[in-house]
């Protein structure tokens, strides 16, 4: 079994309960950050039932030595850990590979980076325990939350992703196993490991092509509609703000990654012309870069549309981090052109001049709660007078035999005004698109 594979797998069938935390600050590094990183990342590990009971964290210049630490912080953890505080080189590597097969049960250490293949085996083999990284335990987070089929697929895809590296380290699978013909040695254990990973991949992606074909007729079929995407870091409130406009019933937790896949509502009252709102997967600081890839159907809700309500946490310290981490995934996926209207969320959690100083700093942005009804209510209207610039107005002559088409109308543009005479003359605002259908549909198309 690869070792990456073996972490994983005893994160999630043994009984971990307890975790040290590692770090490696580099010289351009504000300790603040770090230690605000590796509180996130003891975030993230309680959604594991996890506890994180020590932390260790040495400046360093690189963070790409052999073992991430260095050698006297190594040993200095391995006193915690049980291990023997060394890297085994030569004939040894493997023995020390094979009995990092079986680590202690309780206890797992995990880097606040993403390491190498060579770093998670030289670590394991060190330290006697298991070891995770940060994009192991995000992987994981996910693959906890995950509820849709194609959410679950993503998910998978992005672990095989950052697992089939790391097959080529493993020293567990034994030597070779037979086939290939009467000359051949056959193939080795980790060659065929790696068919499979492969195998696996190309079929997850065969679904999720399918099941995105199936997104993007259901996206074209909302294509008249006014669309908002929320966006923002993990646990800013996007969901909450999301029950507040639709009125549906989302979940909504406070933990990271409450909310993956996309859930998309009508806003209540309903709208004229309908605007839909998209809740989507939250951001968070260095997201690998497998999960934004895989996350195609999510952000393209984000891509696709008209006005994005950026939530940020605005009680949070970090929340000025947290704003240029979204725009800069936003930017990685083509959204960064995209209107966007700044929410600062949970402002009630802030004294009034904390209140007045965010209003200077973001002038255009909207302090509010997404608790509190008033809010959602001036939300509502800052959305529809976005909204408003983009419509245009016409007046149509429709046969009364056509009624039909006069339902249709009023359901899907607004209505200025009606005068009957031979004909029934209406004056209607939409979209340019909705009116160039509507038009269509009058000169006898469809």
């Amino acid at each position: 079994m690869p070792a990456s594979k073996r972490s994983t797998r005893a994160c999630r069938n043994s009984p971990v309960h307890e975790a040290i935390v590692i770090a490696v600050q580099l010289p351009e590094a504000a300790e603040a950050d770090v230690h605000r990183s590796l509180a996130e990342l003891k975030q993230l590990l309680l959604g594991l039932d996890i506890t994180a009971v020590a932390e260790v964290v040495q400046k360093r210049s690189v963070r790409s030595s052999p073992a991430y630490l260095g050698e006297g912080k190594l040993r200095e953890l391995a006193a915690l850990t049980g291990g023997t505080g060394e890297v085994p080189r030569g004939p040894d590597a493997r023995r020390a590979d094979r009995a990092a097969s079986q680590p202690a049960e309780r206890l797992v250490v995990v880097a606040d980076d993403e390491l190498s293949p060579g770093q998670l085996r030289n670590l394991q083999a060190a330290l006697g325990v298991d070891v995770l990284d940060r994009t192991a335990v995000i992987l994981r987070v996910f693959e906890s939350r995950a509820r849709t089929r194609e959410a679950r697929l993503e998910i998978e895809l992005a672990r095989i992703e950052y697992e089939l590296p790391r097959i080529r380290d493993d020293h567990t699978l034994g030597d070779r196993e037979g086939g290939g013909g009467r000359a051949s040695r056959g193939h080795t254990n980790v060659e065929l490991a790696k068919q499979r990973a492969r195998d696996r991949m190309a079929a997850v992606r065969r679904e999720l092509e399918q099941l995105k074909e199936s997104a993007g007729q259901r996206r074209l079929a909302r294509a008249d509609s006014f669309r908002v995407a929320l966006v923002g870091y993990t646990n800013a409130g996007k969901s909450s703000i999301m029950r507040q406009l639709t009125g549906s019933d989302v979940l909504v937790e406070d933990r990271p990654f409450a909310t993956l896949g996309t859930t998309v509502r009508q806003l209540s009252p309903p709208a004229t012309p309908a605007v839909l709102v998209a809740d989507t997967v939250g951001f968070i600081h260095r997201l690998p870069h497998a999960l934004v890839a895989s996350f195609h159907s999510t952000l393209s809700e984000a891509r696709e549309a008209w006005l994005l309500l950026h939530v940020v946490d605005a009680a949070d310290p970090a929340f000025r981090s947290q704003i240029r981490v979204t725009e800069q995934v936003l930017a990685d996926i083509g959204a960064a052109e995209t209107p966007a209207l700044l929410l600062l969320n949970k402002a009630d959690r802030l004294g009034r001049e904390e209140r007045d100083a965010l209003a200077r700093e973001h002038p255009g942005a909207l302090l509010m709660s997404a608790l509190d009804h008033r809010d959602g209510d001036a939300l509502r209207a800052r959305i529809e007078a976005f909204f408003a610039q983009h419509l245009v107005e016409q007046t149509v002559s429709i046969p009364y035999d056509r009624h039909g088409v006069l339902a249709e109308l009023r359901d899907r543009l607004q209505v200025v005004r009606e005068e009957y005479g031979d004909e029934v003359s209406v004056t209607v605002r939409g979209t340019p698109e909705a009116l160039g259908k509507l038009a269509a549909r009058l000169s006898g198309g469809r």
